[in-house]
């Protein structure tokens, strides 16, 4: 059927407006009894927070939603669009989405009264009625709500009092539509007070000039906990008029992190002719990089760890796997704790560092965060396992060195002088030791297990060695293991 083009041609149709909080409520309705996923690519939230945003949108309720950086809080308001209504009818050359039926600018009035049922419509798409303001203490009354623009009222012969020469900001076009700030805290304080006699009240002051805007709109937000003491706060009557406060977090388990990286990392690449083949291991020892990270006392647990800290550091990870395997001539592209260690440097950007971590450093901080998280990970794999011999093997004085630009073949070769250190590896996995890029990654990730549990030492080069022969060779090795443990510091 096509959609109709006047105004009389709607009111023939039957077609009813409803207010955007209700659109949202009826389509929300109807994807639950379809049982329809209501949030697409949103991992770890389906018994927490999404559950408390299907009721804020069932009460009509504005939403704020509260939570540290990285925890996804953006993405989540934009898929509120999908609630929306695929098209509605407009007032053609309307600025606000005036409602043909009850509009609400002076334009919309006067082309009603003009041209009656003949009043031309327009239809607007769900995406063109979300409208999102990222705030900052610049942003002025003139940007939120709007201002006088002389050049109007030169050109129309008005004078500057008349309604016809605002230009509005960036609430009234979101008229019937999804209006978000993202870091509401950080908006100027005479702004959130123009938001909340909007929201109850509807009506603002433009230069002076009283203007009745009863808006229909969706507001959501969003905010980060530390700045309501760090930069701003959010005032207090707009805060009570937000009707629901949804608090977002991190993954709760390590598989969900996982799942959420894998989702959001870059790791299918082109011009690459080699496979990529990331184990399970290294998956998981990166995501545990994060959940150390959010638990280490030198970091700041109020700015927090950003879920992109594992998604950029697995994208440098293989980055320096594929320039390996270009530099070797591999066909398979399999990434190596040694890796993760060359993708330090999108870590150490994403920690806020307490006094105590700056002293050490967060070069420091990162490496030690690679070693334990290994550890961690190297328990739930090798748990009862026995890695006598090749800890005796280091106890010898031998040393192991896999540098991240040897090839799998090289370091294949160095692995098979450790006694028993490949059989002992390949107990927990199904891959064949004939599979060897498999093996040197799974047997990197066996050693630095081993040196997180302190049973060999790693030195500054890399290489895995004994423990007792790092004590001699470097003076303070006990101090420094401490420090990197986070057990002096």
């Amino acid at each position: 059927m096509a959609l109709p083009k006047t105004l009389g041609e709607l009111k023939r149709q039957g077609y009813r407006v409803r207010p955007v909080k209700d659109e949202l409520r009826a389509n929300l309705l109807s994807k639950l009894r379809s049982g329809e996923r209501l949030f697409p690519g949103i991992v770890g939230y389906d018994e927490t927070v999404i559950p408390q945003l299907s009721n804020a949108v069932l009460a009509r309720h504005s939403i704020i939603l509260l939570g540290l950086r990285g925890q996804a809080k953006s993405r989540i308001i934009r898929q509120l669009v999908g609630l929306l209504d695929p098209e509605i009818p407009v007032i053609a050359g309307s600025e606000v989405n005036d409602n043909p039926f009850q509009p609400i600018s002076a334009h919309g009035r006067h082309t009603v009264e003009l041209h009656g049922d003949e009043t031309e419509i327009a239809w607007v798409e769900r995406d063109s009625r979300f409208v999102e303001k990222l705030a900052t203490p610049d942003v002025t009354v003139a940007d939120i709500i709007g201002d006088v623009d002389p050049i109007k009222a030169a050109r129309g012969g008005h004078l500057l009092s008349d309604e016809l020469t605002i230009h509005y900001g960036l609430l009234p076009r979101a008229n019937r539509g999804i209006f978000a700030i993202n870091e509401l805290p950080d908006l100027a304080g005479k702004i959130q007070v123009g938001l909340f006699n909007i929201m109850q009240e509807g009506d603002v002051q433009i230069k002076g000039y009283p203007v009745r805007l009863p808006l229909d709109v969706m507001l959501v937000f969003s905010a980060n906990p530390e700045d309501y003491t760090a930069r701003g706060k959010i005032i207090t009557p707009l805060k009570d008029r937000i009707g629901s406060e949804v608090s977002t977090h991190y993954p709760s388990e390590l598989q969900l992190g996982v799942e959420i990286t894998k989702q959001e990392a870059w790791t299918e690449r082109e011009g690459v002719e080699g496979t990529l083949r990331l184990p399970d291991f290294i998956r998981e020892t990166i995501e545990q990089i994060a959940f150390e990270a959010r638990d280490d006392q030198r970091i700041d647990k109020r700015s927090g760890v950003s879920q992109r800290m594992p998604i950029t550091v697995t994208e440098s990870m293989v980055s320096n796997a594929e320039r390996r395997a270009l530099l070797t001539g591999e066909e398979e592209i399999v990434p190596r704790i040694s890796d993760i260690y060359a993708a330090a440097p999108s870590m150490t950007g994403k920690m806020e560092l307490e006094y105590e971590g700056e002293q050490v450093g967060a070069g420091k901080i990162a490496r030690d965060l690679i070693k334990r998280a290994a550890g961690e990970v190297f328990e739930g794999y090798f748990v009862g396992i026995d890695f006598a011999r090749p800890i005796g093997w280091f106890n010898e004085g031998n040393t192991l060195r896999l540098a991240d630009t040897a090839s799998a073949e090289e370091c294949a070769g160095l692995l098979d002088a450790v006694p028993d250190l490949i059989e002992t590896v390949l107990v927990p996995f199904t891959f064949e030791r004939s599979d060897s890029a498999l093996v040197v990654s799974a047997c990197e990730f066996a050693l630095e297990g081993l040196y997180a549990q302190n049973k060999i030492s790693r030195n500054e080069e890399g290489g895995y060695i004994a423990v007792t022969k790092a004590r001699k060779d470097r003076r303070g090795m006990i101090y420094d293991d401490l420090t990197e443990t986070g057990r002096y510091s």
